[in-house]
């Protein structure tokens, strides 16, 4: 088993920045991709960045530029630092951390972006 825990989020407004972390603990697989997602307010979803071990890292077209995904392995966490938000980043964050023949969620975080 795998724990995610996830902090940061909350309320700023446009053009404003956020950090999210999250943390694995438990069965970790040190090589284990790690995402995040967001489901909009209309429940749509949408992967917003994954790294893996070795720091690669993908992102939305939305969050390029924008936001950035880093990893630090000791730890076992990630942060995405989310900058210049938009009204259109408002959602529920969530970690996912994927490995080989797992997969975990984290509780996910509101994020939640005002004019």
């Amino acid at each position: 088993q795998v724990q995610l825990v996830e902090s940061g989020g909350g309320l700023v407004q446009t053009g404003g920045s956020l950090r999210l972390s999250c943390t694995a603990s438990g069965d970790v697989d040190s090589g284990a991709i790690m995402r995040y997602w967001r489901q909009f307010p209309d429940k749509q979803r949408e992967m917003v960045a994954r790294i893996t071990k070795e720091g690669l890292t993908n992102y939305a077209e939305s969050v390029k530029g924008r936001f950035t995904f880093s990893r630090d392995n000791a730890k076992m966490t990630v942060t995405l630092e989310m900058n210049d938000l938009k009204v259109e980043d408002t959602g529920i964050y969530y970690c996912n951390y994927l490995a080989t023949g797992s997969s975990y969620w984290g509780p996910g975080t509101q994020v939640t972006v005002s004019s």
